[in-house]
């Protein structure tokens, strides 16, 4: 099945649907894998899986293009303000540190205001002056003049373990010094939908920018202030949050929280890949997603000429992201797509199949 094909075929899935339900992704998903069922894919296949530098690259360039789609203002003066260095809306606490990797936690209680989304949310460190380059060694290396720096997400599990999910990652200079953001949206989006209630929690990997023992030494250079306990000034990682203010802005026909809507709108609608049993093991990124869905009535004509009946449904949809792994014989791989008509973006209604936004 060509891959037109395959899109026309999930945006009539998504268009004649009220809500998109967890039996009409999974058709969706085989339908675009060309799949007849899920591959059988168990916890053990993923014990000593390596993510290729090219594979999330891949995803990491679809993830910024989907937040910047989903970002539906730009930041206000006052979230410029919060993003100067000093200013950040939370202060965080360093867990642990080493040379290439630290655990940071942030206290969210209360953070973020009721009836609002956040658009955009910055991890802000401060990346200090290198102490010392290693001396080269006699034989000649490729020159590594930055590090790869990856943030994930820590999701904590009731049994005590943790499972994290990579939300952005970019080369740094290994020379420079000075503030670098990393953009937390999707660990922010995550978090408020599954952990709500206890803190958040990021890690930073530093490694070398590509496959070595001489990058990965290079790497050691970067050094943060948070890896320095010693440091109370710009120590502490900042977090910046920007929110949309649902009330003021509006939100394409959202739902109002905590009301019965009785006119069509969007309302919330999460999907979290790690409680479902067919997903766990199969998807990798994104650990979940906003998926929202279509609910409320519709005015109905008094003379209909034998059109049907007008109903709420899915006018406008967005695409989504993922990795997920595939069986090929005794071999699992991972792969990178981009899942059309899997976010509702606008709900109208609809008679047969004609839009009346």
């Amino acid at each position: 099945m060509g891959v037109f094909a395959i899109w026309a075929l999930c945006a009539v899935l998504f268009s004649t649907a009220r809500c998109f339900s967890h039996e009409d992704m999974k058709e969706a998903l085989l339908q675009k894998l060309d799949l007849n069922e899920l591959p059988k894919i168990h916890k053990r296949d993923l014990e000593n899986l390596v993510i290729p530098a090219h594979i999330k690259n891949k995803y990491l360039s679809m993830l910024r293009l989907h937040n910047k789609r989903r970002r539906r203002s730009l930041p206000s003066l006052a979230g410029i303000l919060r993003g100067i260095p000093g200013n950040a809306d939370i202060s965080g606490e360093v867990m642990y540190s080493d040379t290439t990797r630290q655990r940071l936690v942030f206290d969210m209680e209360a953070r973020i205001p009721d009836n609002s989304e956040v658009t955009m949310a910055e991890l802000k460190l401060f990346k200090k002056a290198p102490r010392k380059l290693p001396v080269p060694e006699k034989r000649k290396h490729r020159p590594a003049n930055n590090a790869r720096v990856s943030i994930y997400w820590v999701e904590v599990l009731e049994n005590g373990s943790n499972r994290t999910s990579l939300v952005d990652s970019r080369l740094v200079p290994i020379i420079e010094t000075g503030w670098k953001s990393f953009d937390v949206s999707q660990a922010i989006h995550y978090w408020s939908k599954t952990q709500r209630k206890t803190p958040l929690y990021l890690e930073v990997w530093i490694e070398g920018e590509r496959p070595g023992s001489y990058a990965a030494e290079m790497a050691k250079c970067v050094h943060f202030a948070t890896q320095d306990p010693a440091d109370k000034t710009l120590g502490k990682p900042e977090l910046v949050l920007y929110t949309l203010n649902l009330e003021e802005y509006g939100s394409r026909g959202d739902c109002e929280p905590n009301k019965a809507n009785d006119v069509c709108c969007r309302e919330e609608y999460f999907i979290n890949f790690r409680e479902l049993t067919w997903t766990q093991y199969w998807i990798i990124e994104p650990a979940g997603y906003q998926a929202f869905r279509c609910a409320g009535g519709c005015k109905q004509p008094k003379r209909n000429y034998s059109y049907g009946e007008r109903t709420c449904a899915v006018v406008e949809s967005a695409p989504l992201p993922m990795m997920y792994l595939v069986k090929r014989g005794d071999y699992t791989e991972i792969e990178v797509a981009e899942f059309p008509n899997m976010i509702v973006e606008k709900c109208g209604c609809t008679m047969d199949n004609i839009s009346i936004v």
